[in-house]
């Protein structure tokens, strides 16, 4: 009996483009140019549509910003950052969409470059910003794609917490984990979430569903499979949207990690898949076990997630989700068919065409080009290494946690995560490979300006004012 299930999704059909450009140009007085930076602040510029087309006409479409953007965190400047020099932001028109918060307005995101090429010890010149997150993520999946003819697809959940007031703070609603309650017909609530899908299928934004979670006020919506940078990009221009139609009902959308320790936290649960090309030279997907590709993938990000946490984890508050038994993927580096408990789960493996990775250790305060980044990199690392898998699959009844020590070493468990963002910012910088993937300039200015937006969200002395600060950031 065939058992294979779910839509099939492929690299080469993804698609997360507005369908007509000129026409949406046209209908569009105003233009928003997001960027976000290395704290994974939305930031955001204006232009009337008659600038934004000139521009369009330029050598380099690009506004000049600062070189300090990357590293301002509460107008605090991060050690190691100048507010000498400027960047250009080059707008990339693939990403343009329709704003349906904003009248009249249309979104665009791009990418950082230098205003004059930098020249290297062996004489080339380049106008790469090393910091730039979406050159970053963009470069390694080009780099997978060229090296090992391998892609990849990115289904991404959103998880956010509709809150009345953020001093103190309170939540819009109380319900149960996927109850109706949360929608009753009528309610701010359900008005605010169809206002959210109906925008985001009108801006052309991936959706497949919505639901509620578990913790007070709590939902989610889910974006189907996409292409590394497109997926990135949606959680951006999603972001944004479900912040704006929120307010614009009077109530506060945060993606903090975990504001009420009574319930499970908020995430951004990641799901990728793996597709090797015809000319990788893996063996091709077949149902109930993983491919040489998958196999070789898994590893790599096992080998290097103690590092990722301080990006994808990336504030004090972050570590509230670090634990067992809430759903979090729990604190032991391993990997589970179906288990939620392991920070890597394998879903739907007896489905060649639909089967993921779901990477759990994820919160919504992280940069999404950036986590991509790191966990895909890691994995390419393992794929051009080819290595075989060592750690054992963990898919219960027993989690991790619950294991004795022989249990988990059998298993090939026998490392756990960081706990803490100072423990995590260690295991980031002591990674060779990490450091190699993502260079050397980026770890030491990523570190400083971790270290600031840390200090920056703890420095309150009670915890009810440094979690008001923490929704009213993020």
């Amino acid at each position: 009996m065939e058992h294979s299930h779910g839509v099939i999704y492929k690299p080469e059909t993804s698609k997360s483009l507005v369908d007509d450009l000129g026409q949406t140009l046209a209908a569009s007085q105003y233009v928003r140019i997001y960027f976000v930076d290395l704290a994974n602040i939305r930031r955001c510029r204006v232009l009337p549509i008659d600038y934004f087309l000139q521009l369009l006409q330029s050598n380099r479409p690009s506004i000049n910003i600062g070189k300090v953007c990357l590293g301002l965190i509460y107008l605090i400047i991060a050690p190691g950052f100048s507010p000498i020099g400027e960047y250009l932001y080059v707008v990339d028109i693939a990403t343009l969409r329709p704003c349906p918060y904003a009248s009249g307005h249309v979104a665009v995101l791009g990418h950082f470059e230098e205003k004059t090429p930098v020249v290297s010890e062996d004489g080339v010149e380049s106008v790469e910003v090393k910091l730039c997150p979406r050159t970053l993520l963009k470069r390694i999946v080009e780099d997978a794609q060229r090296t090992c003819d391998v892609q990849f697809l990115v289904g991404v959940e959103h998880e956010f917490i509709l809150l009345k007031s953020t001093n103190p703070i309170v939540p819009s609603h109380i319900h149960q984990w996927s109850t109706s309650e949360a929608i009753l017909a009528n309610s701010k609530e359900a008005i605010v979430m169809q206002e959210i899908m109906d925008s985001m299928k009108a801006s052309g934004l991936s959706l497949q569903m919505m639901h509620a979670e578990s913790a007070p006020g709590q939902y989610e919506i889910v974006s189907a499979p996409l292409t590394p940078m497109d997926a990135a990009d949606t959680v951006i221009f999603t972001r944004e949207l479900i912040i704006n139609i929120a307010a614009k009902h009077g109530l506060r959308a945060t993606f903090a990690p975990r504001p009420f320790m009574t319930t499970a936290g908020s995430a951004a649960h990641v799901h990728i898949s793996v597709h090797a090309g015809s000319g990788s030279g893996y063996n091709p997907k077949v149902p109930g076990t993983l491919s040489t590709a998958e196999f070789s993938f898994l590893q790599g990000v096992l080998d290097h997630l103690p590092a990722m946490p301080a990006i994808t984890l990336p504030i004090p508050a972050s570590y509230k989700r670090m634990t067992d038994g809430v759903w979090s993927g729990g604190t032991y580096i391993c990997w589970g068919t179906e288990n939620r408990e392991a920070p890597i789960r394998l879903t739907n493996v007896m489905s060649p065409e639909s089967r993921n990775f779901e990477l759990r250790l994820i919160d919504g305060t992280a940069n999404p080009h950036l986590a991509l980044a790191a966990i895909i990199g890691a994995g390419v690392k393992g794929v051009k290494e080819k290595r075989a898998l060592r750690i054992k699959d963990c898919p219960g009844p027993k989690v991790a946690a619950q294991m004795t020590e022989e249990e988990r070493r059998a298993l090939g468990i026998i490392q756990r995560l960081p706990l803490s963002i100072e423990e995590a910012r260690v295991a980031f910088e002591k990674d060779a490979v990490m450091r190699e993937i993502v260079g050397e300039e980026f770890v030491e200015k990523y570190l400083l300006v971790n270290k600031t937006l840390g200090d920056v969200l703890t420095q309150d002395d009670s915890e009810e004012a440094q979690l008001t600060r923490l929704v009213e950031l993020y």
